[in-house]
């Protein structure tokens, strides 16, 4: 008993063949950065897969929030590293548990 939908690795191919076009109307600076998105949502793939969502458009975006998410969190504690900060998080790190305090 096989899964009937494509793996998210092929899906998400897939979805950067069609988008080629875009790529190559692109400025070269921005073409990397296209490029980039596609690389980022790959890095999730084991998770996205797990999902096995449907519709892997929605597991791509949500594959390339997590990545922002993750680079946010990382320049945050480089920042704060820089500039000695002792400061706990800020209201836009709270998680939902943290939201009745």
């Amino acid at each position: 008993m096989g899964r009937t939908n494509p793996t998210y690795r092929n899906a998400i191919r897939a979805i950067e063949s069609e988008w080629k076009p875009m790529r190559r109307a692109l400025r070269r600076e921005h073409q990397s950065d296209f490029d980039r998105l596609f690389d980022r949502a790959r890095g999730f793939a084991d998770a996205a897969g797990y999902a096995n969502p449907p519709g892997p458009e929605r597991a791509l975006v949500l594959s390339l929030l997590l990545a922002h998410e993750a680079e946010l969190r990382r320049l945050r504690e480089e920042c704060a590293c820089r500039c000695g900060s002792d400061r706990g998080p800020t209201d836009g790190d709270r998680t939902r548990g943290d939201e009745s305090e």
